[in-house]
């Protein structure tokens, strides 16, 4: 028995270890963000404010239309819910990873790559992302009146799926803008690839694509695969997975694909990093 405690006490403790220091420091960032209230309390409105467009979207779609595209008004708000929700997530917990060509051209990232903790991991724990509060109060209340609107069985099963749905909605948009990390270690002017994204992101998003010309849906789709963020996982789960113009697995497999393009920015971050030269080459 005594054996048994001395072999699996050092393990946790080596696994658990980042993890303590992770936390460590994210409650040093919050605190840190605590010490100005007003400055705190105004950057969760920034966050929410930030989000009125979309609010805005709901409100007409909900009192002047029936639907969009041959989706109901609730489906297509469970679209604008689950991509909300998955950027608010992003922002919260990889969301540094945007704009960080700031920091490469200032030399920061440098300092990074000497200290002993990987730099990506640097990267997310810069500072508390406090808008994001804002993201998520938004998102969170755009889910609720998604879903108490609509007439879907919402089963434990279903439920479940929307959640890892969500999730993988996250990774992907963490992928997207780790993919545009890397360039900007090679070419920091690239971050303008970074806002034109999340432009996309917050004009098409949040909409049935079958309402957009097909080839703006196909870019959408296989050139950047926003689709498989929200527009997918949505129609899934509200019954139009057969009506996409896509197989029903792969629109089915949006949370693994999420998953599965969010490993390879890892490594090809990796990759990138290992070819950084510094901003003066």
């Amino acid at each position: 028995m005594s054996s048994q405690k001395t072999w699996s006490s050092p393990k946790a403790s080596f696994s658990l270890k980042p993890w303590r220091t992770v936390w460590r420091i994210t409650k040093l960032n919050f605190r840190s963000q605590l010490e100005y209230r007003s400055e705190f309390l105004m950057m969760i409105a920034i966050g929410a404010i930030w989000q009125v467009s979309v609010i805005v979207f709901a409100t007409v779609l909900l009192t002047r239309f029936t639907g969009m595209g041959g989706w109901e008004s609730a489906d297509v708000l469970l679209i604008a819910a689950i991509r909300m929700l998955a950027h608010g997530l992003f922002v919260l917990f990889l969301g540094r990873v945007h704009g960080l060509s700031r920091h490469i051209q200032e030399g920061v990232i440098d300092t990074y790559l000497v200290r002993p903790m990987p730099v990506y991991r640097q990267v997310q724990l810069q500072y508390f992302p406090t808008n994001a509060i804002g993201d998520l109060t938004v998102a969170a209340g755009l889910m609720v009146g998604a879903l108490s609107r609509s007439e879907l069985d919402w089963t434990a099963g279903r439920i479940t799926y929307l959640i890892i749905c969500v999730l993988g909605g996250m990774l992907l948009e963490a992928a997207l803008f780790t993919v545009v990390a890397c360039a900007c270690l090679r070419y920091p002017a690239a971050d303008y690839w970074g806002r034109w994204l999340e432009e996309l992101l917050g004009t098409f998003g949040s909409y049935p694509l079958n309402v957009l010309p097909k080839a703006v849906g196909g870019f959408l789709t296989f050139g950047l695969p926003l689709a498989f963020v929200a527009y997918f996982p949505a129609a899934v789960l509200s019954g139009h997975g057969h009506d996409t113009g896509m197989p029903y697995w792969l629109a089915a497999a949006s949370p693994l694909l999420g998953a599965v393009a969010y490993l390879g920015a890892r490594l090809l971050w990796r990759w990138s990093l290992r070819h950084y030269t510094g901003v003066n080459g």
